[in-house]
């Protein structure tokens, strides 16, 4: 058993893993050893509640495919069962990450005095440079 919170936790099962060739520069090790990890979700399949599926569904992710399932290739390490490992906790955290809800955002205005600070410093800043317009004087 996965534990996404202290409710919802799904199978391993659910999980579909697939060790892949490391991509990039390494040398011997990374043409011959399979130690990428990639981790497969299908949403759709899965046994979350339909809360976290919609959500998931909606969510603007890289790693979320159009067809509903979620990607992870993890190859940062040499490891395999490292990179597995990594794959699971970034799963785990995108998983938890719909269950945030952001803060809405109250609108603000600038006050008076902060506005004619503003137009004051340009004022300033646009006198300074209007003096460096002169022509150049060769001492």
């Amino acid at each position: 058993m996965i534990k996404i919170s202290h409710s919802v936790s799904i199978e391993d099962k659910e999980i579909e893993w697939q060790f892949v060739r490391s991509s990039g520069a390494g040398g011997q090790h990374i043409n011959k050893v399979s130690t990428a990890a990639q981790l497969i979700f299908d949403i759709h399949q899965s046994s979350l509640p339909d809360f976290y599926k919609q959500k998931l569904l909606v969510k603007a992710d890289h790693r979320i495919t159009q067809s509903g399932k979620i990607i992870i290739k993890c190859q940062q390490s040499r490891s395999q069962d490292f990179n597995r490992q990594q794959a699971l906790e970034q799963f785990i955290e995108l998983v938890k990450s719909v269950t945030i809800v952001a803060k809405k955002r109250i609108a603000t205005k600038a006050t008076k005095a902060s506005q004619r600070r503003r137009v004051d410093a340009k004022t300033k800043r646009g006198a300074t440079k209007a003096l460096r317009q002169g022509k150049p004087s060769f001492d």
